[in-house]
């Protein structure tokens, strides 16, 4: 694959700089990622991480977390955003493993998708944290890099963006760009008041040009 020279300089800026970049979500079964993508959902890692200690040592596999009511699973993850649909989707998700698939994370996207409150995202997350193939999902840390770059637009759906970007990189960087890109999000490029005054992609991020004046300041 050809990339051009802005690809390669937000790949190789990236590399120098979020080299480490991984999940902060915390987890020790494939049940437990898909329940922590799951919970993640407009909310933060370090609060996920802070809920599910106790939610996994309650309910650690799909047998136990299905046999719990959604008011046993709520009092867990309270203090989540949209706890009470995640806590309905969790139950309803484990229980579908236990009934449909013996009580096993199935590995295939399409059927993934067909599991309670999973959409292509959190199962992209999932495939790519397993090791069982590589996607670049898009959350809401990479959808503004791409679009401040003009890999895509604000009106994109995540979709689309996603789309766009493994069209534009190799498939074996989608994982690192995943990881790499959010954490770009979280440390430097942030929402409001990124930090831009030593930002190497000055040149090609629309935010920097449409605010340089003001910048540093």
């Amino acid at each position: 694959m050809r990339m051009k020279t802005k690809d390669l300089a937000l790949l190789s800026y990236l590399e120098k700089d979020f080299s480490d970049a991984t999940t902060s979500l915390h987890f020790s079964s494939p049940f437990e990622c898909l329940v922590a993508i799951l919970l993640s959902a407009q909310t933060t890692d370090k609060s996920v991480n802070a809920v599910t200690p106790a939610l996994f040592s309650h309910f650690p596999t799909p047998e136990r977390m299905a046999e719990a009511s959604v008011e046993e699973i709520e009092q867990d993850i309270r203090c989540l955003g949209l706890y009470h649909a995640k806590a309905k989707n969790i139950l309803a998700l484990s229980q579908k493993l236990v009934t449909d698939f013996g009580g096993e994370v199935p590995l295939e996207k399409k059927i993934l998708l067909s599991l309670p409150g999973v959409g292509n995202k959190t199962a992209g997350v999932f495939l790519l944290e397993q090791g069982i193939e590589p996607y670049l999902p898009v959350d809401t840390h990479v959808h503004r890099i791409a679009d401040r770059l003009g890999y895509s637009k604000e009106k994109d759906d995540p979709k689309k963006v996603e789309e766009k970007l493994e069209k534009t990189f190799p498939r074996e960087k989608w994982v690192f760009l995943h990881h790499a890109l959010i954490w770009f999000g979280r440390k430097k490029c942030h929402a409001l008041k990124p930090e831009c005054e030593d930002c190497p992609l000055q040149g090609y991020c629309s935010y920097f040009k449409k605010n340089s004046s003001k910048i540093g300041r």
